[in-house]
């Protein structure tokens, strides 16, 4: 594990009609349930674990995970991810997924909360075959601060790479820093709290996939929304909102088109109390 406060390395294997956990191994304070299974899809949903309660001053973690040929893996976690205080070292998180072909991830964390003077940054690497699917969601919002007011932390820093066959097709690079810029001025958080990022890579999603979701988002209020194709078949998703649970409707309803699009059913209830 060398320096890391925890780390994780998961393969997922399909055999039969279910994708099983072929192979497990963590250390620190990251752990994995077994898989649990929501539908007959023969999905393996796991949940992410970190029994340290929080995220403090200079925590490292690492995550691996590889998806064999044809594995169906659901990968959440338990609760939020909460950033504490980080006055010397700011938290470092690197996850790096490979997807073999056929295989379809859904990554749907819990969202990140960062406290007053959190420092929290974060690097996705996703390597991807041909005819592999990837549904990768994440949401940031401030924690509670003593004054009451938002964006009270330092940093949130957030890369995402993604390679099909050995080939950039996604760069993702998000940064919010409070004391650098008008955290509610045009091109930042514009008066909202809340942000959530969606990208999903399937074979399918094209122009009419994405005027359809389009379509199906035009009623939502009291949020702002973007959406745009991908160089590949697939969608980025940007939300700004006043809480978690707007964010997490408008993700659930893409998630349900994404795995009606792949098997003719909708979203799975993620319960998680």
């Amino acid at each position: 594990m060398g320096s890391w406060t925890g780390y994780l390395r998961a393969a997922f294997a399909k055999k039969g009609e279910k994708s099983l956990l072929r192979d497990a191994y963590f250390e620190g304070t990251l752990k994995i349930t077994k898989p649990v299974y929501l539908d007959e899809n023969g999905q393996a949903c796991v949940y992410l674990m970190n029994p340290g309660g929080g995220y403090l001053d200079g925590d490292s973690y690492r995550m691996e995970v590889l998806l064999e040929e044809g594995a169906e893996v659901l990968l959440t976690t338990q609760s939020s991810t909460k950033v504490y205080k980080t006055p010397h070292c700011p938290v470092l998180q690197e996850t790096e997924m490979n997807l073999k072909k056929g295989s379809f991830l859904e990554y749907v964390p819990d969202p990140v909360i960062a406290y007053a003077h959190a420092r929290f940054m974060q690097r996705t690497i996703v390597r991807m075959e041909q005819g592999a699917s990837l549904v990768c969601a994440e949401v940031f919002t401030p924690g509670w601060a003593p004054d009451g007011s938002w964006f009270r932390y330092d940093l949130l820093k957030s890369r995402m790479d993604v390679y099909m066959e050995d080939q950039l097709v996604l760069y993702d690079h998000l940064k919010l820093e409070p004391d650098r810029g008008d955290m509610q001025g045009l091109g930042y958080m514009e008066g909202f709290s809340h942000l959530g990022s969606l990208i999903a890579i399937q074979e399918g999603i094209d122009a009419g996939f994405v005027e359809r979701i389009h379509r199906l988002l035009e009623p939502f209020s009291g949020v702002k929304i973007g959406l745009s194709m991908l160089m590949v078949p697939g969608l980025a998703l940007r939300v700004l909102a006043q809480c978690t649970q707007d964010v997490e409707t408008i993700f659930d309803l893409c998630r349900g088109i994404l795995r009606e699009n792949r098997w003719g059913t909708t979203t799975s209830f993620l319960r998680k109390y």
